[in-house]
């Protein structure tokens, strides 16, 4: 399911950037990445981080939803999402991202629930940047967070507030999985 997904999305950039009349160079430099990095994802052949796709709703103007889901947003007041039952966008283990934005049309921030399993504590880090800040509440286990040079333990209960145009990046650790409020804002 995780590659379909990936190639889904992948397929609603290649026609976004296609709507936009941009080469893949051209998304490529307006993304602020790399074109190879660029045509990989667009490819569907590789991991698409969120990190990204928050980069392309904000620099193309275009919904995170429906970007994510391929579905349509509303314009409504509110968008209420029930346990377990946002639109669920697979990466790479460990990370699992549930939208808890619904059906609301351009909501001003990117929210997620989380859900990792723990990594080996000797891994390394895989550091992204985005234009926005961001706010990380762990909801249960523990969650590793590098800002820059700094790395912090949360555990629940605690949050961590960030300019996410530094290099940053997360590893649930322990022997639980850990569930974390994401907010990209």
């Amino acid at each position: 399911m995780y590659e379909q997904q990936i190639k889904e999305i992948a397929e609603r950039l290649h026609g976004l950037r296609d709507a936009l009349e941009l080469t893949q160079e051209q998304a490529a430099e307006k993304l602020g990445i790399e074109a190879e990095k660029y045509v990989a994802y667009e490819s569907g052949n590789c991991d698409i981080p969120m990190s990204f796709l928050y980069s392309v709703a904000k620099g193309f103007n275009v919904d995170m939803q429906t970007l994510i889901s391929g579905e349509d947003t509303h314009e409504v007041p509110y968008s209420v999402v029930r346990s377990g039952k946002g639109v669920v966008v697979k990466r790479k283990s460990p990370y699992v991202y549930q939208s808890l934005v619904g059906t609301f049309k351009n909501a001003s921030g990117s929210p997620f629930l989380v859900t990792a399993e723990p990594m080996n504590g000797d891994e390394a880090f895989s550091l992204n940047t985005h234009d926005s800040d961001e706010l990380d509440l762990v909801i249960e286990g523990t969650l590793l967070v590098k800002v820059e040079d700094s790395v912090e333990r949360l555990e629940a209960g605690d949050s961590i507030y960030f300019n996410a145009r530094k290099p940053h990046g997360m590893k649930p650790v322990g022997d639980k999985t850990v569930k974390f409020l994401s907010i990209a804002l």
